[in-house]
């Protein structure tokens, strides 16, 4: 009887989990990666890799479906009050949270919300996502992180009641509803924070799930698997049963090889084997789908911090002369580099702006069609201006003791073959320019591992190609890359971790740079402050970003090429969005038996551009 017993408990059991075995019946895609997560918990990090696994498990407030449109996601409705300071959100009732074996664990409430946005205004957890809160301007968000605020009643995250959330800004955020796909305002079991602290999600045991999928296995660089929850809300448009990424260090060499040998679901082409592709397998290419939820940019390093050997103080000078700048800018051929990067046609993922084409609009005009970008396009490759500024620069630098020819320490990130041959096209166009009595491009191969924190944010780099993904749907995102950066202690400039400009602002040493950042800061600070009028903000935001480009401050460059690739997923089925982690989930895509072929990839593509009304 107790034999009978338990087996009828371990039935229920069974029953009431979302994860079984996998079975010859089931729709598993395999793929292989080469780069480890570095973690889990998706409140702390705000890498796009790190974002991945998250993404999948947990569902938001509101999604994206695949032509962009905001779709309801965790939140059945919601609405924002008269004066534009609360917004409410009506989440489904029923909704659970699972463990890793398909256990239910709890209810997901509006509590868990509160929970998680607690968790990441936490100093102590470290997270890089609290300034997100800052950024939709959550009531007193910054000032609870920032210790001045104690009880986090005051904050404006609140829970109504179990099924009902509120978020209370201090200003009016025409954009907040799209920050709600970020990682910031993704929910916790809050019971579970609170128990593991800085332990959450460091393991898949210490992590619940509520999305369309349930992380069952993380084996640091062994394997990630991912089951179906087949009690998600929305689980009949969850169309994969099982994902299986494997750790292979050498992915992107074997990835192809075993994607023709029927091992893998997908593999990229890199840029240095597609050519064989074409030549041998031509029927099976197909591309990634190009998104504007990143950008491109060169930028100027204002506070170099590299080796004497280098010029750090001489680019010092360089770099603070407007011509000088603009002989850079004038005598960079910016499709002779992206070659490296998209060797057939690089005009279609080239920027004439930072704000990427297509990312937002405003009465049907693109952004960067806005009136204040008008001749811009003038600041581009000439060559012939190009040694116009160069002899200006030379009269003016050498007057300010600047000695030539100027180093240009180009960095880039070892092992990233692309970027390295990118690097090698830069240098040999723009000394062709130039000269190289004028300037000497040094090339600078950055560590493999912790580069952005070793080059660009340590300030190794006169010269980078860097890039920003949008936070939420509004051009303010793109103006926090060169946001200002106070030292509290000093209260003096201590440079933005991208381009570092704002150094110039302290002391009169460079007045003409002063000048331009003086009226760049107060431009952007008058586009935030426009709440009630769509066209007059974006406006606002594109004469703040034309300062830059027209002063040569930075120098726009391209959106994310689209990969070739071989995929047994159509990508176009899936999320679409321009910021967030929409893009990162499988939802909706559909598991083919043979890898897309080039013609039903252009039928797709067509499909997808006619609905989206282009």
């Amino acid at each position: 009887m107790k034999k009978l017993l338990a087996f009828l408990m371990t039935l229920a059991l069974l029953a009431g989990m979302a994860v079984l075995p996998a079975s010859a019946e089931e729709n598993v895609y395999t793929a292989l990666y080469s780069s480890e997560v570095s973690t889990l918990n998706y409140l702390t990090s705000s890498t796009t890799w790190d974002y991945t696994p998250g993404a999948n498990v947990v569902d938001t407030l509101i999604e994206y479906n695949n032509i962009g449109e905001i779709i309801p996601g965790l939140a059945e409705t919601w609405e924002v009050s008269e004066d534009q300071l609360t917004w409410t959100f009506h989440l489904r009732q029923g909704q659970k949270w699972y463990d890793y074996t398909g256990a239910e664990v709890g209810e997901v409430t509006a509590n868990d919300f509160v929970a998680a946005a607690k968790y990441v205004l936490t100093p102590e957890y470290d997270s890089s996502l609290e300034y997100m809160f800052e950024e939709a301007n959550i009531l007193n968000a910054a000032a609870y992180y920032a210790g001045e605020v104690t009880d986090f009643a005051e904050v404006g995250v609140k829970a109504v009641d179990d099924y009902t959330l509120q978020y209370i800004v201090d200003k009016p955020t025409p954009y907040l509803l799209s920050c709600m796909t970020y990682g910031s305002f993704m929910p916790a079991y809050g019971p579970q924070l609170e128990e593991l602290g800085a332990d959450f999600a460091t393991a898949c045991e210490k992590m619940y799930c509520c999305g369309a999928f349930i992380l069952t296995e993380f084996e640091p660089q062994v394997k990630h698997v991912f089951v179906k929850n087949v009690n998600n809300w929305d689980a009949e448009n969850v169309h994969i049963d099982r994902i299986e990424q494997i750790y292979n260090a050498e992915a992107a060499t074997l990835a192809p090889t075993m994607a023709l040998r029927g091992e893998v679901d997908y593999a990229d082409l890199s840029n240095d084997i597609i050519d064989d592709w074409k030549a041998n397998n031509p029927d099976i290419i197909s591309r990634g789908r190009a998104i504007p939820d990143f950008s491109y940019f060169f930028c100027f390093n204002f506070d170099p911090q590299y080796e004497a050997e280098y010029g750090p103080d001489n680019w010092r000078i360089a770099v603070n002369n407007s011509n000088f700048r603009h002989s850079i800018m004038s005598a960079f051929d910016r499709t002779y580099s992206m070659r490296a990067l998209e060797p057939d046609d690089p005009e279609s993922i080239l920027q004439n702006t930072i704000t990427p084409a297509t990312f937002c609009a405003a009465d049907g005009v693109d952004f960067s069609e806005l009136a204040p970008f008008e001749g811009t396009e003038e600041n581009f490759f000439n060559a012939e201006k190009a040694l116009e500024y160069k002899a200006k620069a030379m009269e003016e630098l050498t007057a300010a003791g600047c000695t030539f020819p100027v180093t240009i320490l180009l960095t880039y990130k070892s092992g990233d073959t692309d970027w390295e041959n990118e690097s090698i096209l830069f240098k040999q166009q723009l000394e062709g320019v130039l000269g190289t009595d004028y300037i000497n491009v040094e090339l600078y191969a950055g560590p493999s591992e912790s580069f952005l924190s070793a080059t660009r944010r340590a300030g190794v780099y006169s010269m980078m190609r860097c890039n920003w993904g949008a936070d939420y749907a509004d051009p303010l995102t793109w103006a926090s890359p060169f946001a200002e950066s106070i030292d509290s202690e000093t209260g003096l400039h201590e440079g933005n971790s991208y381009n570092k400009m704002d150094v110039s602002l302290d002391g009169d040493a460079y007045p003409e740079t002063k000048d331009i950042l003086t009226a760049y800061y107060a431009t952007v600070e008058e586009a935030k402050n426009i709440t009630d009028d769509t066209t007059a903000r974006y406006t606002k935001f594109a004469e703040a970003e034309a300062m830059l480009i027209n002063n040569a401050m930075v120098i726009p460059y391209n959106i994310e090429a689209a990969s070739y690739q071989v995929t047994k997923l159509n990508i176009f089925e899936g999320q679409y969005s321009p910021c967030g982690v929409s893009n990162l989930r499988y939802k909706y895509q559909t598991l083919h038996e043979d890898f897309i072929s080039a013609e039903e990839y252009e039928a797709a593509y067509q499909e997808w551009l006619t609905a989206m009304g282009k």
